[in-house]
């Protein structure tokens, strides 16, 4: 099924270009008419909100329970974790920087906006203060959590539900963990035939879209495409080798004259765990890592970190929070920066267009509606995410490395 699956999602770009380019032309000749397209977006939205958040939540369960696993490689496995977690939290705060810096999403009339896409997601009322927004983090009742779609307390339950997994006796930590990776085969299913409508949706979008607003809205998403590569570019070639640098003995030039290879394989087929193999021999042999400290970083770090993702999710929260005139409060910042930091844990499962944006936006009260005209750029995101994902995962290798001579 993955393998189908991949090459699904593979061909599915290609489609989703072309449903984008017809969309844009028919908003062109038809202008304003085009709107009677805008129901079939609608459903493809909805179907999509149906499957994310126990998708999320499943795979953030089953993310954590085999992170907890790592306490058997002791400080190594404690290092890396907090490697992984803290440059995602980093990479979530260079986003909201850079969206807050350059504005992506502004330069259309806010009448406009409202004009094509729903605010029902907008919460304009008052914005609660830290503590409040700490204290509602923790749910009371995990079960309406879910009912409710409160994205926060959902990740915190997953999560800690994860770390307890881990800790049973084996025997019936597998059972759970069969059963909890089962549904998440069962969701991924739901939202590959899900990704079979995604040409529709997001031509139908993009003809409603293109005939309101005309070109001005395809001009927001390049300006965001450029602001996105910029920040991917200061976080690959100026963080990772500032950490390498201080954290290691390797110096950040030999780093990064190295690891090209593994970022052109990463380009290529958008994909880290297909580019693990690359990525581990050119730690060993040209990095001069240690085949037990790759055996064990490199594959978590295929697995749960995702700088390049944080960094979207992040600017696409300042987008589409700027396309619909909302103000973010730190109660909104918070909820990203969690949101997206935790989130990454359970990214590896979800095919396709990064879904877990969904995710941030529903937590940091943006409307989702506008999401689908990101999903035609969504393979160029995707192979320069992951190009950043696999540099990191790298880095944390090398410095990692540095703990077995301690």
């Amino acid at each position: 099924m993955k393998k189908t699956g991949k090459s699904f999602i593979k061909d599915l770009g290609l489609w989703i270009i072309i449903s984008m380019v017809l969309g844009i032309i028919v908003g062109v000749i038809m202008g304003e008419k085009a709107s009677m397209f805008a129901p079939l977006g609608d459903i493809f939205m909805q179907l999509i909100k149906m499957v994310v958040i126990p998708l999320v939540a499943v795979s953030i369960i089953t993310g954590a329970a085999s992170i907890g696993n790592s306490k058997s490689a002791g400080k190594i496995g404690i290092a890396t974790f907090a490697y992984y977690l803290g440059t995602t939290a980093f990479a979530v705060c260079l986003g909201l920087l850079f969206g807050q810096l350059f504005k992506p999403g502004t330069g259309l009339e806010l009448s406009k906006v409202q004009a094509l896409f729903s605010l029902e997601y907008a919460d304009k009322g008052g914005i609660p203060g830290f503590w409040e927004t700490v204290k509602g983090i923790i749910p009371t009742n995990p079960i309406a959590s879910l009912v409710n779609g409160n994205i926060l307390q959902i990740l915190f339950f997953s999560l800690f539900f994860g770390f307890g997994i881990s800790t049973i006796e084996k025997n019936k930590k597998e059972t759970v963990l069969t059963f909890f990776n089962g549904v998440t085969d069962a969701l991924i299913f739901v939202i590959l035939k899900i990704m079979y409508l995604a040409p529709i949706g997001v031509f139908a979008l993009m003809a409603d879209a293109t005939g309101t607003l005309g070109l001005d809205l395809l001009k927001l998403v390049g300006k965001l495409l450029i602001v996105y590569t910029f920040a991917l570019l200061l976080h690959t070639f100026g963080f990772y080798p500032l950490m390498v640098q201080i954290f290691s003995k390797t110096k950040a030039m030999d780093f990064i004259k190295k690891i090209y290879p593994v970022q052109l394989v990463a380009l290529s087929t958008a994909s880290s765990m297909a580019t693990l193999s690359v990525n581990m021999e050119v730690c060993e042999e040209s990095l001069e890592v240690s085949k037990e400290t790759t055996s064990f970083v490199l594959p978590l770090g295929a697995t749960i970190n995702m700088d390049g993702n944080a960094i979207y999710y992040a600017l696409a929260a300042c987008f589409f929070a700027q396309l619909f005139g909302i103000e973010l409060g730190m109660a909104q910042y918070i909820a990203i920066i969690i949101t997206a930091t935790v989130g990454s844990i359970g990214q590896a499962g979800v095919p396709g267009p990064s879904l877990l944006v969904v995710s941030v936006l529903i937590a940091a009260n943006i409307p989702l509606q506008g999401l689908p005209l990101l999903f035609a750029v969504d393979r160029i995101f995707d192979m320069m995410r992951t190009a950043v994902n696999v540099t990191g995962d790298a880095s944390c290798a090398v410095i990692v490395d540095q703990l077995r001579e301690v």
